[in-house]
């Protein structure tokens, strides 16, 4: 597969591309700790039906790289969704979109089809509405849900960040592990996505994700005005199909099954068990046949 790139305001953008030029959009996103191998199952057969299949590497990952030096290493939410938007800017794709993602990716797809609806054709998201309650983040959760995010309050200290630096292939292989407990990958598998965590932006931009969405660090000011839109909360509107893991390790089903109060428009929630939080590389099958369900119901 030959990597392309496209430059943005803030990034050289690499990505993957399948399918005809001409064909509807479909952007598939990765998340944390993961890369575009996800997809690897699903781009093809997307590509096959007609559709232009997009696959980027996200800020931090693989190939993408920041513009300029200048630049904070933001993973912020707020960082995420912009680059998506951009993203289809810097493409020129003037028809609207059809967006899946998970984790990381996932929220982007969803602050894009909260804040702009009208580039958005339909939305598969991956455990629900993903945009992040930044206010809310002191209040502690259930303990079984604190134990869970042991690797969030680990980045929040700089033993965290030299652990991610010196030991980043341990740590992610622990989460993948952890998060997927019934999907039986090998040490390939995993080489193929943890190369994208050599990228020399990776620990920075991990590290700020993590304390940002508590409070512990600051913003990109240049994002502010994104971050208050998010504060309010925005429905999503947009045609959307939740795929949920049944043995999501991070984030188990139960935690969606109240998210349809965020979603104004037509909204569906599956729920596949044993599968754990990289629902797409788990079940090419099942992550296809949604986006498929909602693309013959909506025109680009």
């Amino acid at each position: 597969m030959t990597v392309k790139f496209v430059d943005t305001d803030t990034l050289t953008v690499a990505y993957e591309e399948h399918g005809p030029a001409d064909g509807a959009p479909v952007i598939l996103l990765h998340g944390f700790p993961y890369d575009p191998r996800g997809y690897d199952e699903i781009a093809p057969p997307l590509a096959a039906d007609g559709n232009r299949v997009l696959v980027p590497y996200l800020r931090g990952y693989g190939p993408t790289r920041f513009r300029k030096a200048d630049t904070p290493r933001s993973g912020q939410q707020a960082a995420l969704g912009n680059d998506l938007l951009q993203f289809m800017n810097a493409l020129g794709l003037k028809q609207r979109v059809a967006l899946a993602g998970f984790d990381w990716g996932g929220r982007a797809a969803c602050i894009v089809s909260a804040l702009w609806p009208e580039r958005v054709r339909c939305l598969v998201s991956c455990t629900g509405y993903n945009l992040q309650n930044i206010a809310a983040s002191v209040e502690p959760a259930a303990a079984e849900q604190e134990h869970r995010m042991w690797y969030q309050y680990y980045f929040h200290s700089e033993r965290g960040r030299t652990g991610l630096t010196r030991n980043r292939r341990d740590v992610c292989r622990l989460l993948w592990k952890l998060w997927s407990p019934n999907w039986k990958f090998d040490e390939a598998t995993f080489e193929k996505s943890a190369v994208s965590f050599d990228n020399p932006d990776f620990v920075d931009v991990v590290i700020q994700s993590y304390r940002h969405r508590f409070a512990y660090a600051p913003g990109d000011p240049a994002l502010d005005g994104i971050e208050a839109e998010l504060a309010r909360t925005p429905k999503i509107s947009v045609p959307t199909i939740n795929l949920h893991g049944g043995g999501d390790g991070v984030g188990p089903a139960e935690n969606s099954e109240r998210h349809a109060r965020f979603f104004s428009g037509p909204y569906e929630r599956r729920v596949i068990p044993s599968v754990g939080h990289n629902v797409p590389q788990e079940a090419p099958a099942e992550t296809a046949a949604a986006l498929r369900d909602l693309m013959k119901g909506t025109k680009p």
